[in-house]
């Protein structure tokens, strides 16, 4: 059975799981939905899910300065405890995901944190940007929300491309993790500093 981009979002948005791993779970049940969940639970990526609830108060800051110290981030992630934020598997994550926000330069962590205003601005934008295009009205809702998904995309950092693994977000990795090690995680904030710039 042919396996669609619909089929393998629907199950990414039950599971929270990569879309690569979607993608062979729905291969291997043949296309079905509740099977491919079974499949992936039984490989222990689901997980992430049932987890989410559970407090994590421990969890590292961790500071990364690029090359030549002209570019800096800082990043507090929490784990549940003390022993998985001391894991290779955890540092390993922070100091990919801070190289990250040193090159994608996202906003904020999650779509969530967008400021309403900021986000009305960007609408109106796009409004007068597919009415200057000559797009009809019952099309300019549609391309106003599909340009704002887009921009999520590009500013928030749980769904910002892993500039080292494009085919996977941000939250993919982190769900990667939870799975691995058994704990709800966070990431809770970041900031970024570049030499000369005032925040």
């Amino acid at each position: 059975m042919a396996i669609s981009a619909k089929m393998v979002s629907e199950l990414r948005a039950k599971t929270n799981v990569g879309m690569m791993d979607c993608k062979k779970a729905l291969e291997e049940a043949d296309g079905d939905m509740e099977k491919a969940v079974e499949v992936l639970r039984k490989r222990g990526i689901a997980k992430a899910e049932s987890r989410s609830g559970r407090e994590a108060n421990e969890g590292i800051i961790f500071a990364y300065i690029h090359a030549g110290g002209k570019l800096g981030v800082m990043l507090e992630v929490n784990s549940e405890t003390d022993f998985v934020a001391r894991t290779d598997e955890f540092q390993g994550f922070c100091k990919d995901v801070a190289m990250h926000i040193a090159a994608a330069g996202p906003l904020v962590v999650s779509r969530e944190e967008l400021d309403e205003g900021v986000l009305d601005k960007e609408k109106d934008i796009y409004r007068a940007q597919a009415v200057g295009e000559g797009k009809p009205e019952q099309v300019v809702e549609k391309i106003i929300q599909g340009r704002i998904e887009k921009y999520y995309s590009e500013v928030a950092l749980l769904e910002q491309a892993f500039v080292k693994d494009p085919d996977k977000t941000i939250k993919d990795l982190l769900a990667e993790l939870v799975a691995k090690c058994g704990e709800n995680l966070t990431i809770r904030r970041f900031e970024r500093f570049v030499l000369g710039e005032s925040s």
